[in-house]
């Protein structure tokens, strides 16, 4: 199959509540090797699968930086079972919400357990950015953008930058 298109907002699939994955099947494990090509061609550290407009519960993360070695990360059915008390922030971005950022303050640990490539059961502490990438791409199988983490002021800010730029791009000139 190969890259897929990444849904922008307005788009209203975004703000729908990702279905689970019955079983890890070969058309699942196609639709995560898609999810991952067109999350590295993007280029991004993490996607979820409602972001290519499929209501499955399934999340790409890869954190690796440009010249090390791939290593990604096959999240199936997610949940996250512990989040610490103590915050940090990280400047986030979403494939979803293009070339826009905001600080973003989410716990800065969690326990999650889920379904891998293979279908079996696996469960990850994570800390630090994993941390923050696995709870954006959780937010994003339950509707939730990262915007909807920010001041009322802050997210008008940027869904009027993002609408002024879809504008700009559906022009045409002859």
């Amino acid at each position: 199959m190969g890259k897929k298109q990444i849904l922008t907002i307005p788009d209203p699939l975004l703000r729908k509540i990702s279905d689970p994955v019955t079983s890890v099947d070969a058309e699942i494990k196609n639709l995560m090797d898609d999810m991952l090509e067109t999350m590295y061609a993007a280029p991004g550290i993490g996607l979820a699968a409602v972001q290519v407009g499929v209501l499955k519960r399934i999340i790409v993360i890869d954190l690796s930086k440009d010249g090390q070695k791939r290593n990604p990360l096959f999240i199936v059915n997610p949940k996250i079972t512990f989040k610490s008390d103590e915050l940090i922030s990280y400047e986030e971005g979403c494939l979803s919400i293009p070339n826009q950022f905001a600080e973003v303050k989410r716990p800065s640990s969690c326990k999650v357990n889920f379904l891998d490539y293979n279908g079996k059961k696996k469960e990850i502490n994570a800390d630090g950015l994993l941390a923050t990438c696995i709870q954006h791409e959780v937010d994003h199988l339950n509707g939730v953008l990262f915007i909807d983490h920010l001041s009322k002021l802050k997210k008008d800010l940027i869904l009027k930058k993002t609408k002024k730029q879809i504008r700009e791009i559906d022009r045409v000139i002859v």
